[in-house]
């Protein structure tokens, strides 16, 4: 098994070089590749250091069995003919290819199979938002179909990359030493604030970012709910959250979600609110999981239930969904 890294030097490239050694992924060699910017950059894996070659339009992937590409959108375009030449499967972290109908859209705890049928030799991961809403939403449609779910995410300075956590530092610095607050990744300053805004305005007045969890949702769990998101950029530093409210076909009780998500894989039950215990940021980043808590019925709706979760978004909500989907394609058999 030969694996590369595209985008190494990224956030994302980083946590997948932790999680493939965290995992012991079934590999014999690894390869990392990146921009300009990066190459000949050296990262230790394993007690072994490698590094970063320039991604070019060449035959380095031919030997390759499984790509994870985490390197933007204009880069995946560019580069998926290159990558999946000789029949390596690319896995990829951008929107690029998300919505593309020969492109499965895969979170393997609610669509695995559908991994199998990639017909341009690529495989999608999604949005970060959507994975970790979706992991826990899955459970809760087995019990009784979800027909709308009404979502506000809670978007650490991690979904932005490493640079704009490295941003949100230095403006917490800047603010104290009053000194003038540098302000490049995000519309405006983040520190002491919330940006109702994530991606670019549509037309409909919602951002890229609240059309993906639209989109991807109704993609990966074949269903025909409808999502109406708000997602907002808060200034924790890693790790993603998210109010949601769903309403199904049939009422689902407290007790019923609850055991359905504790026993759900990816989720772990964090839901005491007497004794002040539910999912929180600082808690979960570095954790593997989608943690949920504070489930509940809707007071606006008999057959609505509405839960709190929280999961890092560079792990699940990336990097791990990722590893996931090639350890599936391992088990059964399907890399070349």
């Amino acid at each position: 098994m030969k694996v590369a890294i595209v985008g190494a030097s990224g956030a994302v490239g980083q946590e997948f070089l932790r999680i493939l050694a965290e995992r012991d992924f079934p590999m014999d060699e690894l390869v990392l590749f990146g921009s300009e910017r990066s190459a000949g950059r050296k990262y230790s894996f394993k007690g072994k250091d490698y590094e970063v070659k320039l991604l070019q339009h060449n035959d380095d992937f031919k030997d390759i069995d499984v790509a994870f590409v985490s390197a933007g959108g204009g880069t995946s375009k560019d580069f998926a003919d290159t990558i999946t030449k000789y029949g390596t499967v690319m896995i990829d972290n951008s929107s690029a290819f998300r919505m593309d109908e020969n492109v499965p859209l895969v979170v393997p705890e609610c669509n695995a199979e559908d991994a199998l049928n990639r017909p341009r030799g690529i495989i999608a991961n999604p949005n970060c938002t959507t994975i970790m809403m979706v992991t826990v939403l899955q459970p809760l449609e087995k019990i009784s179909h979800i027909k709308r779910i009404h979502v506000a995410s809670y978007q650490s300075a991690s979904g932005a990359g490493a640079a704009a956590m490295a941003e949100l530092q230095q403006q917490y610095k800047e603010l104290v030493n009053n000194e003038p607050v540098t302000v490049n990744k995000f519309p405006h300053q983040l520190a002491y604030n919330v940006i109702p805004q994530i991606d670019v305005f549509t037309d409909n007045g919602y951002t890229k970012e609240e059309m993906k969890m639209f989109n991807e949702t109704r993609k990966i769990m074949h269903t025909d709910a409808k999502c109406s998101a708000m997602c907002v950029r808060v200034s924790s530093l890693r790790s993603h959250s998210e109010s949601v409210w769903i309403e199904t076909e049939r009422p689902i009780s407290v007790e019923e979600a609850r055991e359905a998500i504790a026993a759900a894989p990816g989720c772990t039950l964090k839901d005491d609110p007497a004794n002040l215990v539910y999912p929180m940021p600082l808690e979960t980043a570095g954790k593997d999981d989608v943690y949920v808590g504070r489930i509940r019925k809707d007071l606006a709706d008999e057959n609505g239930l509405t839960f709190w979760l929280s999961g890092d978004q560079i792990r699940k909500g990336a990097a791990l969904n990722a590893v996931q989907i090639a350890e599936y394609l391992i088990k059964v058999g399907n890399i070349k």
